[in-house]
């Protein structure tokens, strides 16, 4: 059985050229070279492959972990595809299955892996990374004074669980600042992944963290305990460093807002590999008001949930440009206590057909948390899926946006906690809806 997940994942492969020379002496040569069945050449590298095997099996300095280096060499294969298809062994795979249950041990944290180190995509609410600061876009370098690089990122993952409360060491690297180490207590990261809360003027906050088995059932939860208070004047979902989760959750959690019509499509390999998926619910709060807000850690599932919620109007998009995370992953047991793989099998596109893949989801309207200067704008370097090694390239052609000033910003002097909060909830107390924002914007 497979599940779709939008997760993160990231190797590499040596690979192997062959060189001919001075063809135009040789025509007839080339021509029969030309011919060649392609799978005889794959059969020949697999033979290459055995007889580099039995080499290092052999010569190696020291005697090698077979098995070891051979779940390496099909990882290997799997990760130079793209950064989310890998190989999971018999504990990957029970781990991942733990995670997407939403209950396990850790530090509460959406990696991938960049350059040999561990790269952060987003802390996940409330658990022992968010509360020592750790930010999107930092690199973990080392691990109890352990070099991470040259490990891969399950190794590295697998490091970074334990038991709750022991203590861990990790060693940061952040742009513009020296590394520095923090100190976190691992926890039995039972995270929550939706929380609610009434806003003054009676604004419904919601609040989805990241897409597991758990999360449609909380917002059921926040939607019936906001409905108790009356139809409200407005609601904000909040998706920022949101780093995804399951495909399933992201469209239960949108058929909420939508009466009818589609969520996302897929399309895989083959042209007929089209799977279209459409709200059946019903909308709740119909008529009411709704802002969704991103940033550059909102990833996969929850673009799709602002991508489907943009494109048909239903809400207006704030914040910055999400992450451009537009493909969908199968994990395919192999059974047999042999793992499974984890692979990259169809891109998605949002309900008017626009793939995000590597672009990310353009606000409607831009705000950032913080005051930038014309100055300080291009120095900021945005991170996005586009900066992976062997990230699949937008089939459209699409480039991301350069960067821009935004459209509003904190004031000189801002001393509040949560400017692109506070901008949603003005709009909402303006009674503004999405398309009479754009409207507004257009004109």
């Amino acid at each position: 059985m497979r599940s779709l997940l939008t997760g993160t994942a990231l190797g590499g492969i040596l690979g192997a050229a062959a060189v001919g020379f001075a063809a135009m002496a040789w025509p007839q040569q080339e021509s029969a070279e030309s011919k060649v069945d392609p799978r005889t050449l794959t059969y020949q590298q697999i033979e290459l492959f055995a007889e580099i095997f039995a080499r290092a099996q052999r010569d190696y300095v020291v005697p090698i972990d077979e098995q070891e280096a051979m779940s390496a060499a099909i990882n290997g294969m799997l990760m130079s595809l793209d950064p989310h298809s890998s190989y999971l062994d018999p504990e990957d795979f029970q781990s991942l299955q733990v995670q997407t249950s939403g209950q396990y041990g850790g530090l509460g944290l959406e990696v991938t892996m960049e350059d040999g180190f561990v790269k952060v995509i987003s802390p996940m609410d409330g658990t022992p990374a968010a509360e020592a600061g750790i930010q999107p876009g930092d690199y973990i370098t080392a691990i109890n004074g352990k070099a991470i690089i040259g490990q891969t990122l399950n190794d590295a993952v697998k490091e970074m669980r334990g038991e709750s409360g022991t203590e861990i060491e990790i060693t940061v690297l952040r742009e513009g600042a020296d590394p520095f180490q923090v100190i976190l207590v691992r926890e039995v990261i039972q995270q929550k992944s939706v929380t609610w809360r009434m806003e003054p003027g009676n604004i419904g906050y919601i609040r989805v963290a990241t897409f597991n088995e758990r999360t449609n059932l909380l917002l059921e939860e926040a939607i019936d305990g906001i409905g108790k208070t009356g139809k409200p004047q407005g609601i904000v979902l909040d998706l920022r460093n949101n780093g995804g989760g399951l495909l399933d959750e992201a469209v239960k959690v949108t058929d909420h807002f939508l009466s009818g019509g589609e969520v996302v499509s897929t399309q895989g390999r083959r042209p007929v590999d089209v799977e279209r998926r459409n709200a059946t619910k019903g909308e709740v709060f119909k008529g009411v008001p709704m802002v969704v807000l991103i940033n550059g850690g909102s990833a996969s599932a929850s673009e799709i949930v602002a991508g489907a919620l943009q494109d048909r109007e239903r809400a207006l998009v704030l914040g910055t440009t999400s992450f451009g995370k537009g493909s969908v992953q199968s994990v395919i047991p192999l059974g047999a206590d042999r793992g499974a793989i984890r692979l990259t099998t169809a891109r998605y596109y949002t309900p008017s057909g626009r793939s995000i893949q590597a672009l990310g989801i353009e606000p409607d309207l831009m705000v950032t948390p913080v005051r930038l200067t014309e100055e300080e704008l291009l120095k900021i370097q945005r991170w996005s899926e586009a900066d992976l090694p062997h990230a699949l390239q937008n089939e459209e052609g699409g480039r991301a946006e350069e960067p821009r000033m935004p459209d509003e910003q904190p004031p000189e002097g801002y001393e509040g906690e949560d400017f692109q909060l506070e901008k949603a909830l003005q709009i909402l107390r303006d009674g503004k809806t999405a398309a009479s924002r754009m409207a507004e914007k257009a004109g």
